[in-house]
C-alpha cells in the first residue's frame, strides 16, 4: 500500500500557521507529502524546507485571486497539490495547513486504508473533526460548525477538491461513498491572538470579496470579537504531542461566559440540542454518503 499526504499552503508565518506540526503530524504514515506553497509574502517557502524530509515534495504556485465566488482558489491549490502527487499511490491524505492529527489515531487510519484498499466501492475515509475556538480549551460544538470530514480519498482525478476546500467530490458533483475511521481532524484555524486573528481573518475574506467589502466588514476593528459564537463546550481530551510547544507559548486569555453567548431562536436551540446528543444535522445536507 502506497499513501501520498498533500495539502497547500501560503503566508503561513505571517499568519502563524501550524503547518510544520500539520505535516509532520501525518508523515509517519505517508510514503511521500506534495505541498503547494503559493506565493507568499514571508518565508513560507524556507519554512516547508526547514522540515528537511525526503518524502517532502514542494510544488511552487501562484494563486489567481481573481477566483472568489465560493473560495474557489483554495480548492484550485488543493488540486494542484492532489494532482501531483504520485500515480502508484493508493491512497490521498489531505490535511490543511491548520489541521494536526494526534499521533494515537495513525495507527486506526492506517488500518482504516488497509482494510479497504481493495474495496472500490470506498472512495473515502471519514474522520470526526474538532473545531477548537477562543483558544486550546474550547471547542466550538453547534450545528453550524463541521462535525465529521473527508481527509482520505481514492487517488482518482475523477475526485476533486469541494467548493473552498471544505471537502471532495466527483467531477460531476457526485458525493463520495466513504467509511468512518475511529480517529479525529484536530483543527486550530480559529486559535489565535485576537488581533492575529482579526487579520488572518481580513485576508481569508479576501478570497470571497472585494477590499471594500472586507474593509467595511471589520471597519474599526482592533482585534476579532470572539464573544459572537453561540455554544462552546469545555475540551477534556489531549492535544496531539506535536502541538504542545505551540500550546505552552500561548499569551492571551480566553474564557467563555454563555451567558453572553449568542442567543438563538428556540428552533434553533432545540437543533442544536439534537445535534449535539446524536451528531445529526436535521436539515442539513452532509459532503459525503456513509457505506
Amino acid at each position: 500500500m502506497k499513501v501520498s499526504g498533500f495539502s497547500f499552503i501560503r503566508n503561513a508565518v505571517k499568519f502563524d500557521y501550524p503547518i510544520i506540526e500539520s505535516i509532520t503530524s501525518i508523515l509517519p504514515i505517508c510514503d511521500e507529502f506534495v505541498i503547494a506553497v503559493g506565493n507568499s509574502e514571508d518565508k513560507t517557502l524556507d519554512l516547508i524546507k526547514s522540515i528537511n524530509s525526503p518524502k517532502i515534495r514542494i510544488i511552487e504556485t501562484i494563486w489567481d485571486e481573481t477566483l472568489r465566488e465560493g473560495g474557489k482558489v483554495l480548492a484550485v491549490e488543493t488540486n494542484k497539490a492532489f494532482d501531483a502527487i504520485s500515480p502508484d499511490s493508493d491512497w490521498a491524505f489531505y490535511i490543511q495547513g491548520d489541521e494536526v492529527f494526534h499521533e494515537k489515531d495513525l495507527p486506526a487510519i492506517s488500518e482504516g486504508m488497509l482494510k479497504w484498499k481493495d474495496d472500490k466501492r470506498v472512495e473515502g475515509l471519514l474522520f470526526e473533526h474538532l473545531n477548537f475556538y477562543g483558544s486550546y480549551d474550547y471547542i466550538a460544538d453547534s450545528r453550524k460548525w463541521v462535525k465529521s470530514e473527508i481527509r482520505v480519498i481514492r487517488n482518482d482525478k475523477a475526485i476533486r477538491s469541494y467548493k473552498d476546500a471544505m471537502s471532495f467530490r466527483k467531477k460531476n458533483d457526485e458525493k463520495l461513498r466513504v467509511k468512518q475511521v475511529d480517529a479525529v481532524i484536530y483543527h486550530y484555524g480559529w486559535v489565535k491572538p485576537p488581533d492575529a486573528q482579526l487579520e488572518k481573518r481580513k485576508s481569508f475574506e479576501k478570497l470571497w470579496h472585494g477590499e471594500e467589502f472586507v474593509q467595511k466588514l471589520f471597519d474599526n476593528q482592533q482585534e476579532f470579537d470572539y464573544t459572537g459564537i453561540d455554544s462552546l463546550s469545555k475540551f477534556t481530551g489531549t492535544h496531539p504531542a506535536l502541538m504542545q510547544d505551540r500550546i505552552n507559548r500561548v499569551n492571551w486569555k480566553f474564557s467563555f461566559d454563555p451567558t453572553k453567548s449568542k442567543k438563538l431562536s428556540l428552533r434553533l436551540r432545540i437543533l442544536n440540542y439534537i445535534f449535539k446528543k446524536t451528531g445529526i444535522r436535521i436539515g442539513g445536507n452532509a459532503h459525503y454518503i456513509k457505506i
